[in-house]
């Protein structure tokens, strides 16, 4: 007899469902299970996806080219090749001159035409006169600078007309030569080349219608020369060369044969007073020629300013003095050195100056009063009496710049020469120019 159960199921029936049930019970569980582990999965890439829009944006570097070099700037003068600002200038200049020789007279193709040169002012002659023009003072310049491989680095050309082609033919084209003034290198506070001597202080000359002025007073060399410069202290090696007297006077002797270099040096003082420079030299001469084969020691000093007097005026000045320095002095007045009795070198004293003064009337109108001297301590027992004892001169100029670079005006000037003989010679001078630069 079968029992029946909850409505006429047997309990056989329901223990035979009771497998089926458990294991839908456990399918169940096990899907409930991952369920869940999907939604915690989806929870974490939503909160991963929030995090990520809530930072912000990554940045992205991007490689720059270098920036081009800025081109170097023009120059406000001159124009540029590669790293050098080079500019060119000069002058042109006319010069009338009327000179009265008073003691006689000069070549035609003697330079003393052109300019006060005191070792030719003509002496115990008859006198004469001539008016002369020329435009020989006319002047040409460039220079370089730059910097290279850290260096500043320049150069300058300077050349002038101031020379005669032989016998200086002026009956047609009148011709002069271009000659070289200056032309040397510069390598931060090295010089290499030709220059003003170390020796000189170009800033003090005065302005003047002649090539020089004051002449006879003034150092006045140009050479070649190897220049260290520090600040306000200059020293050099320079190109030596021997001017010579024969015992008991005779013509020149111009000896290139010394071992030594001249040495130069020079230290300036600037003040707002106005500017001061002290120079000195030691110089070995030497001569070989024939039976003479001798040397000695020359030596100078010079001290020289240019001094502000009220806002527009100055004085200007130079006083020199030493032993063997004839060639750098004067256009060389006097010899360095005078062979004695036994065919050694005896060297030759000298002093030397000048003394200029400019006054300004107006804006572009200007004058100067200069004078210049030289006396020489010749030993006569060995020079004999035929050479120069002492030169001096007197300028005064008025000149006038109506419009900028022109410079129109008219000097006159006296100079001497006397002869330790007594002999001596004068000259006068109106000389009147017009120079534009450029």
């Amino acid at each position: 007899m079968r029992t029946r159960l909850f409505g006429g199921i047997s309990a056989a029936a329901l223990l035979s469902l009771a497998p089926g049930v458990a294991s839908a019970q456990a399918s169940t569980t096990d899907l409930e299970a991952r369920v869940r582990q999907l939604e915690e999965a989806l929870a974490a890439v939503r909160a991963e996806l929030a995090a990520s829009r809530a930072a912000p944006p990554p940045v992205i570097q991007i490689p720059q080219a270098a920036p081009a070099p800025a081109a170097a700037p023009a120059p406000a003068d001159g124009f540029r090749i590669g790293p050098h600002v080079v500019k060119y200038g000069g002058w042109v200049k006319l010069d009338a001159l009327a000179t009265d020789y008073r003691d006689g007279d000069l070549a035609n193709s003697d330079l003393g035409r052109d300019f006060l040169l005191p070792g030719t002012i003509p002496v115990g002659g008859a006198g004469d006169r001539d008016v002369h023009f020329n435009a020989r003072q006319t002047r040409l310049w460039f220079t370089t600078d730059g910097v290279v491989a850290g260096h500043k680095v320049g150069t300058r050309v300077e050349m002038d007309f101031q020379t005669l082609p032989g016998a200086g033919d002026q009956r047609t084209t009148s011709p002069s030569n271009l000659s070289l003034r200056r032309a040397y290198i510069t390598v931060d506070n090295w010089l290499f080349g030709q220059e003003w001597s170390t020796f000189q202080n170009t800033a003090v000359l005065p302005e003047t219608a002649d090539y020089i002025g004051p002449t006879a007073g003034t150092i006045f060399v140009r050479q070649a020369q190897v220049r260290y410069t520090r600040g306000p202290f200059a020293i050099a090696l320079e190109n030596p060369e021997t001017t010579i007297t024969p015992f008991r006077g005779g013509a020149r002797i111009l000896a290139d044969d010394s071992v030594m270099p001249d040495v130069a040096a020079k230290f300036e003082l600037k003040r707002p007073f106005g500017d001061l420079a002290l120079a000195g030299l030691v110089r070995q001469l030497a001569v070989d020629e024939g039976v003479i084969d001798a040397d000695t020691t020359g030596w100078g000093v010079s001290l020289s300013g240019k001094l502000k007097v009220g806002s527009r005026d100055d004085l200007r000045f130079m006083v020199t003095h030493g032993e063997g320095i004839g060639r750098y002095v004067g256009l060389n007045l006097v010899n360095d050195a005078v062979v004695t009795a036994d065919g050694d070198l005896e060297a030759v004293p000298l002093t030397a100056g000048f003394a200029s003064f400019r006054h300004v009337w107006a804006e572009g109108l200007r004058s100067n009063l200069m004078y210049g001297l030289q006396r020489v301590d010749n030993p006569v027992s060995l020079t004999g009496t035929a050479v120069n004892k002492s030169s001096e001169s007197i300028h005064f100029n008025i000149i006038w710049s109506p419009v900028r670079g022109l410079d129109v005006g008219a000097e006159i000037m006296r100079a001497d020469r006397e002869l330790e003989s007594g002999v001596s010679g004068e000259i006068r001078r109106l000389q009147a120019f017009a120079k534009y630069t450029f």
